[in-house]
């Protein structure tokens, strides 16, 4: 490749533990990640299946209370890996407890390293 590329791996699917409601840290439920890393530019290429494994190892980890918790690590380890310098990582949670009507929550989450380095 002689340009930068984009792998994006969508609706990765977990049964987790997840939310600050006691019910929520008793009974799995449902939560779908979509994670894309950038490449930086000449022959870089990444290995799926580390990349799928960046998410399922912070899903295996709990206690797993916030989205954005989850979404930061996730992208956090993702940017770690050599060649990748851009990582957006979707969180979404269909079953929150709210009083109407959703299809779901989701938080997203871009890192790159500037963005990294100035926190």
């Amino acid at each position: 490749m002689s340009r930068d590329a984009t792998i994006t791996l969508r609706g990765m699917r977990f049964h987790v533990r997840v939310g600050i409601l006691p019910h929520e840290q008793e009974l799995p439920q449902p939560l779908e990640i979509d994670l894309t890393v950038w490449l930086g530019a000449g022959d870089a290429v990444v290995d799926y299946r580390g990349l799928y494994a960046d998410a399922a190892e912070v899903v295996a980890a709990p206690p797993l209370h916030y989205l954005e918790e989850i979404a930061d690590a996730i992208a956090r380890r993702t940017l770690a890996r050599p060649r990748v310098v851009r990582t957006r990582v979707a969180v979404r949670k269909p079953h929150v407890a709210l009083e109407g009507p959703l299809d779901y929550a989701e938080v997203t989450v871009e890192h790159d390293h500037a963005s990294l380095a100035e926190r």
